[in-house]
């Protein structure tokens, strides 16, 4: 019988192998069978505290066992689990309950100072699990009803890395669906273990890796923060075989790998290494395929789309920075400002449609109805191109392209230059409306550690690759690039950092 809810999948996995291992952490393993006994746990506790089908329950977490199990008792119970990366502050963590409209909240103060922190500025009482806290029944909190009572699994919060974070209803069938497509796309077997240290509150740690794992009854090495360090630990002695993250994870291992003198990390196990979440660059994907001495694989996706859009099979490496292939059950299409179809090899927006698409923002219908299209097309809001083979390229953000002299400008072509040169650990370019009704390029680049940065040899540099209308009106070195907690630059507060003079 096909699987309707999440937790299907893992329940079906128990029964088959309750012995199996499937958490490695610092200070041991749990199995299948006994991470199902701490499901039931929740979800008796979830029932007794009168939580329903449609019912939103929120946890403020950063990854560990009792996050894994409340997210399966939320799906045996049938409420929607509401994920929010415990280091935010305080203020947000009460705006995404408010918007949650969550009948309760958890706290994973076991692994988090930072939920710990959360817990203590509210009255909060004992779960049944030690590693957790939980608030009182939110009675206000108005229940779910109707076919997406059903439907949905979860709700993720957007990084809003360009505006408010909306609350995206992600469905049991896109988790399940993705979760068979992701562990296809890297041939994922029992004996695979990945690196779980993305926070599962974002779609990047609960689809590709945690729903990937529980399709392919692979292991995950669950990790609550990331630490370079414990990374090539796990490479060289705890059997890692699937290393994913955003390319600013693997732009801080290159950089730990330089600081300690070594070329090339012992991973004998590892066979798997991804990146998504983030455009890629070329330097970049050399730079890990070398010292790595395997394909860096790289997949769109958003949490719109339950994960994944396009991925790379693990049989078919690319030599460029192409997101991929369209996954079975998806849609896809570039448009041009005219809402047409543009040629392959055009760049227009992207736009998709299929099993894993969101059924909206939850509770913010004008804003839902402002990104869907006729026949039930979502329009992303970001620019590719489909090479002749189908194969997608992603150029950057429709809101972030510069228009300059009447030329578009996009900034992935400008940074993909700035991360070549020598000594640039990170890059970022915006634009900002000119008084004569131009847009100004803002280029931003952030040094490797211990490297100085000629800015007049680099500017230099740039006009021999780029084209005049392309070259930055300001280029600036920051000390430290603002990033969201799932990898992305935040390019906003960059350009307001900015004066207005500059």
């Amino acid at each position: 019988m096909a699987h309707t809810r999440i937790h299907q999948c893992f329940d079906e996995r128990v029964a088959q192998s309750p012995d199996q291992p499937f958490l490695f952490l610092p200070e041991g393993e749990i199995t299948l069978g006994a991470l199902s006994a701490t499901v039931g746990q929740l979800e008796a506790e979830l029932r007794a505290d009168g939580v329903r089908l449609g019912d939103r329950v929120l946890v403020a977490a950063e990854n560990c066992p009792e996050h894994v199990a409340l997210v399966l008792a939320c799906s045996r119970v049938g409420a929607w689990a509401c994920g929010v990366n415990a280091r935010m502050t305080a203020a947000e963590v009460e705006a995404f309950t408010d918007k949650a409209d969550a009948r309760l909240v958890y706290f994973t103060t076991g692994v988090s100072a930072a939920a710990r922190a959360h817990a203590e500025r509210q009255p909060t009482r004992a779960s049944v699990l030690p590693g957790l806290r939980r608030s009182a029944v939110r009675t206000q909190a108005t229940v779910q009803e109707g076919p997406l009572a059903e439907q949905v699994a979860a709700v993720i919060f957007t990084s809003g890395t360009t505006g408010q974070p909306k609350g995206v209803m992600v469905s049991h069938a896109g988790l399940l669906q993705f979760g068979r497509v992701s562990a296809a796309s890297r041939q994922l077997g029992v004996r695979d273990r990945s690196y779980a240290y993305l926070p599962m509150t974002h779609i990047f740690g609960l689809g590709t890796i945690l729903m990937a794992s529980l399709y392919a009854g692979a292991g995950l090495l669950m990790r609550s923060h990331f630490d370079p360090a414990d990374v090539f630990d796990a490479l060289a002695h705890q059997g890692m075989t699937q290393l994913q993250g955003p390319p600013a994870m693997f732009t801080r291992l290159l950089a730990w790998l330089d600081a300690q003198g070594i070329a090339h990390p012992a991973a004998p196990d590892l066979r798997y290494v991804y990146t998504g979440a983030a455009p890629l660059d070329m330097s970049v994907k050399r730079a890990v395929e070398a010292r790595f001495g395997r394909p860096l694989h790289h997949g769109y996706g958003l949490s719109e789309y339950a994960g994944a859009l396009t991925l790379c099979p693990m049989d078919v490496p690319r030599e460029d920075t192409s997101a991929g292939y369209l996954v079975d059950g998806a849609e896809l299409r570039i448009v041009g400002s005219d809402g047409q179809d543009v040629p392959r090899g055009e760049t227009g927006e992207i736009w998709m449609r299929g099993v894993g698409l969101m059924p909206g923002y939850f509770r913010d219908p004008e804003i839902t109805a402002q990104v869907f299209r006729p026949g039930g097309w979502y329009a992303s809001g970001d620019l590719g191109r489909q090479a002749e083979d189908g194969a997608l390229f992603v150029v950057g953000r429709l809101k972030e392209m510069i228009i300059r002299s009447g030329f578009n400008v996009y900034p992935g072509e400008i940074e993909a230059v700035l991360l070549a040169w020598p000594g640039v650990e990170k890059a970022a370019v915006a634009g900002r409306k000119a008084a004569d009704g131009n847009e100004d390029i803002l280029a931003f680049v952030e040094p490797r550690a211990g490297a100085s940065l000629d800015l007049d040899a680099l500017r230099a540099h740039l006009h021999t690759q780029l084209a005049p209308y392309k070259q930055p009106s300001v280029l600036q070195q920051v000390t430290d690039m603002p990033m969201t907690h799932s990898g992305k630059v935040l390019k906003r507060e960059l350009v307001a950092r900015l004066p207005s003079t500059v």
